[in-house]
């Protein structure tokens, strides 16, 4: 299944590799967010490869969700993590494809991949995370004072308040706060020990799955809680940190 997922990802990330600069057309904006036309041509070209590899799966994702029902591998895309920074021109977007064992939903693979860095993180249970064929793990740093936090903020005006009050927090006890439009790449960031913790509060499954398995398979920690249906309340960190506020 790795190859299907590192295929899918690659031939999503060249196509948007190569759109990079250029006028992007939106099928909608809101107050926080926008869509791209780039985001169903990828999701559709990505459940074609996973599809034509494993005929009997499902895919869910951002864009909807086709395949088999009742398979016993749904795969889980995010097509465009970070649709905002490439709407904008900002080289800071990713693929990520990640797959769950319908039976026991546990995630069992992960793959992000940066198009602009040419970056690869890839992770299956059991078996480690990795950048570009290269083992990663996460920080060992062991004190908040020495911490580099990415703190995400989610859309709705509670979540939005409640970073506010993590950044109060965390601005002036960890050494320097990171908000990179992101989640899969902050996530894949705790996993190679680029950032010390990643902290949400209401991000959807396709934007954490593949950097869930990720992270643990770098020896880090996912706090998660499913705050309500389809929403996600994240903290993800290497363990050795205590984070009191999340």
């Amino acid at each position: 299944m790795i190859y299907a997922a590192i295929t899918a990802a690659l031939a999503a990330g060249d196509r948007l590799r190569h759109a990079f600069g250029s006028e992007l057309a939106a099928t909608e904006h809101t107050a926080h967010d926008v869509k791209l036309v780039a985001d169903k041509e990828c999701q559709d070209l990505i459940y074609g490869i996973l599809l034509q590899h494993h005929p009997d799966s499902a895919c869910l994702g951002e864009e909807g969700d086709i395949g088999k029902p009742g398979a016993p591998i749904e795969w889980i895309v995010d097509p465009i993590d970070g649709t905002m920074n490439l709407a904008h021109n900002i080289p800071h977007f990713c693929v990520s494809i990640a797959a769950r064992d319908a039976a026991t939903q546990k995630i069992v693979l992960g793959v992000i991949y940066d198009p602009m860095r040419d970056e690869l993180f890839t992770a299956v249970r059991g078996s480690g995370a990795w950048l570009n064929g290269q083992p990663i793990q996460v920080s060992r740093r062991d004190k908040l004072s020495d911490a580099v936090v990415a703190v995400g903020f989610a859309k709705s005006q509670d979540s939005i308040d409640h970073c506010l009050k993590l950044y109060a927090v965390y601005g002036n006890q960890a050494k320097k706060l990171r908000a990179m439009g992101s989640a899969a790449l902050d996530l894949a960031y705790v996993a190679a020990g680029r950032l010390d913790a990643y902290i949400e509060q209401g991000v959807n499954l396709w934007d954490i799955a593949a950097g869930w398995v990720l992270v643990e398979e770098a020896g880090g920690v996912m706090e998660i809680e499913q705050k309500i249906k389809g929403k996600y309340k994240v903290c993800a960190s290497s363990g050795r940190i205590d984070y009191p506020l999340k």
